[in-house]
């Protein structure tokens, strides 16, 4: 009996040290599965794995009548990997099935997981906000921390796409604001790809096109950031600096 004992307690603790370790490789480029709103999720579905694998051990050691078979109920972790996180927008369309009610935590999971992206990407757009140069400042800022350490191209690629249009949206808001002429502004348009085809730029309408470049720029930082953050990087400090509220 002692050693049954000591046979589940090493199953359940070496378990857990799996089912952890499997889940953070299993949600690898979706976002950290013990973010503030995952965390309760992620704790459940390691717990649960962990006390099922204990349970399969137990019953192997009771028909083979060896301890340390017990050990044997770790492959119940490695299920972990064969568990596919839905896209959230198909999430309501799953059949009610035993195997969906079985993946529910894992899809409830992936659900925190989008809110926890959401949470941490709004709190970068709110402080770069309130000033058009703030945005062009921070996504200079995150691509720099980001840059030394990515290894896909394509993805470097990606972001310096967004942060070059976003310095040239930004610029041009920037012009419009310090009275350019219309036909400066249009030469400014057409250095870039994402403005070339935007034509009307009365003396009447350059508030209003201020305004949507703003938006534009402030929609692509939002799509920078989520890559960022699907990347890895959920460490990143809020630009611009604030020191805290005393």
């Amino acid at each position: 009996m002692p050693e049954l004992v000591a046979g589940a307690v090493a199953t359940f603790a070496l378990s857990l040290i799996v089912a952890c370790g499997l889940l953070r490789r299993r949600c690898r480029g979706v976002g950290p599965p013990f973010g503030p709103r995952a965390r309760p999720w992620a704790v459940l579905i390691v717990v649960a794995t962990a006390a099922v694998s204990t349970g399969v051990g137990l019953l192997i050691v009771a028909a083979s009548r060896q301890a340390p078979a017990a050990l044997a109920g770790l492959l119940v972790s490695g299920g972990l990997w064969q568990v596919k996180l839905p896209p959230q927008r198909d999430r309501d369309l799953l059949p009610r099935t035993p195997a969906a009610v079985a993946t529910l935590p894992f899809r409830r999971l992936y659900e925190r997981m989008g809110d926890d992206m959401d949470d941490w990407c709004d709190a970068r757009l709110r402080a770069a906000a309130p000033r058009p140069q703030w945005i062009a400042d921070a996504v200079t800022y995150y691509y720099n921390q980001v840059r030394g350490g990515l290894k896909d191209d394509r993805a470097l690629a990606d972001l310096d796409g967004w942060r070059e249009s976003i310095r040239h949206k930004i610029e041009v808001v920037r012009q419009i604001r310090a009275g350019a002429s219309p036909a400066g502004i249009r030469a400014m348009l057409q250095k870039h790809p994402a403005t070339e085809r935007i034509r009307d730029v009365a003396d009447d309408r350059l508030p209003l096109l201020a305004r949507r470049l703003e938006s534009d720029a402030l929609n692509e930082l939002h799509l920078f950031l989520a890559h960022v953050y699907r990347l890895g990087y959920h460490k990143l400090l809020i630009y611009p600096f604030r020191p805290p509220p005393r």
